[in-house]
C-alpha cells in the first residue's frame, strides 16, 4: 500500500444529492450531515470505530421518507470505499468483529472480494428508532455491499433493544472494514487469482 487511500463521490438524482469523501488512513474524524439525526449518529460511530476520516453532506426528499437518502449514502460510501482501496495491494482482505452494546451482541464479517453480497440476520424488535425507520439499516448495508463490491455478513447474536442492536451493527461494521483494509502479513494481492 502506497499513497493516500482516499475516495470521493458526488451523486445527484431527482431524489437526493450526496457529496462524500473518505480516508482509510485517518484518525476517526468526521463531519456528517444527512438530515436524519439517528443515521448521522450511527455513521459517526462507524467512522470513529473504523478510524477512517469521513465527510458527508446528503440532502434528500425527507418529506417523503428517509429511504432514498439512506440508500444513496450507502451507494456512495460503497463507491468511495472501492475507489480508496484501489487494486487492494497489500490489504488483509478479511475482517471480523463481535461487538457488545449492553444486552446486544452483533457479529460482522467482511471479505473485500470484489463480489457484492449481504447476509443480514438481525431481526430488529422496533420499526423505528426515534424518527428513523429501522428497516433502512438493511437497505443501507445492501447498497454499501453491492456498490463497494464486498461480501458482508451481519448477525445478531443477542439483543432486545433496537437502538443497542443497530449501534452494535455500525460499530462492528467499522471495526471489520478497518481490519480488512489494513496491511496484510503477505505482499501483493491476497488472492490466488492475482486480482480482487
Amino acid at each position: 500500500m502506497s499513497g493516500p487511500r482516499q475516495g470521493m463521490v458526488s451523486r445527484k438524482t431527482s431524489e437526493t444529492e450526496v457529496n462524500l469523501s473518505i480516508n482509510l488512513d485517518g484518525t476517526g474524524k468526521f463531519q456528517i450531515q444527512t438530515g436524519l439525526a439517528f443515521f448521522d449518529h450511527m455513521l459517526q460511530l462507524f467512522t470513529r470505530h473504523a478510524s477512517f476520516d469521513f465527510d458527508l453532506v446528503a440532502q434528500g426528499d425527507l418529506a417523503v421518507d428517509g429511504h432514498h437518502t439512506v440508500e444513496d449514502v450507502g451507494i456512495c460510501l460503497g463507491l468511495a470505499l472501492k475507489q480508496a482501496l484501489g487494486d487492494k495491494y497489500g490489504i488483509k482482505r478479511y475482517g471480523h468483529a463481535i461487538i457488545p452494546m449492553d444486552e446486544a451482541l452483533v457479529m460482522a464479517a467482511v471479505d473485500l472480494s470484489g463480489r457484492g453480497f449481504l447476509a443480514f440476520d438481525a431481526p430488529l424488535p422496533a420499526q423505528k428508532a426515534g424518527d428513523f425507520e429501522t428497516e433502512l439499516v438493511d437497505e443501507f448495508l445492501r447498497a454499501l455491499a453491492m456498490n463497494g463490491e464486498l461480501t458482508l455478513h451481519i448477525r445478531m447474536l443477542a439483543g432486545k433493544n433496537t437502538h443497542h442492536i443497530i449501534e452494535a451493527i455500525f460499530k462492528a461494521l467499522g471495526r471489520c472494514l478497518s481490519d480488512a483494509a489494513g496491511a496484510g502479513a503477505g505482499v501483493g494481492i491476497p488472492s490466488t487469482k492475482g486480482v480482487l
